[in-house]
């Protein structure tokens, strides 16, 4: 039998958000991911709560942030990770649940644009900066 949701579950689930939102955003710039952005996506879908959206400089550094990124989820939250395109890393897609973390290659970036997909207009298109 489940229980009805009451506010207290509806606070923790927030702060349960926002504090894998502050993991991942710590992982990548523990990792040097360049030009990371954040994109609230509450009200606009229901895929997750956040889309993250950073480069490496290269596939290497793309795979490795991408690794690292989901061995820092796993140990702070108990949730494992979905990984997508981690073997060539030009473009690998990590979704932690509530955040969903799209690493780049700078050139791959530019030109799949999702920031402008999105919405998210006022964000440097990569390279341009």
């Amino acid at each position: 039998m489940t229980r009805p949701l009451i506010a207290n579950d509806t606070a923790a689930a927030a702060d349960s958000v926002a504090a894998l939102h502050a993991l991942v955003m710590q992982s990548l710039d523990d990792d040097q991911a360049q030009e990371t952005i954040s994109i609230p996506l509450e009200g606009k879908s229901s895929i997750a709560d956040y889309m993250v959206i950073a480069s490496g400089r290269s596939s290497r550094q793309v795979a490795a942030i991408a690794q690292h990124l989901a061995e820092r989820v796993k140990k702070g939250t108990g949730r494992s990770c979905r990984i997508e395109g981690l073997p060539v890393a030009d473009w690998v897609l990590i979704d932690a649940g509530d955040v969903i973390v799209h690493l780049f290659r700078p050139e791959v970036r530019s030109f799949y644009n999702l920031e402008r997909m999105w919405g998210f207009v006022d964000a440097p298109v990569a390279g341009t900066a």
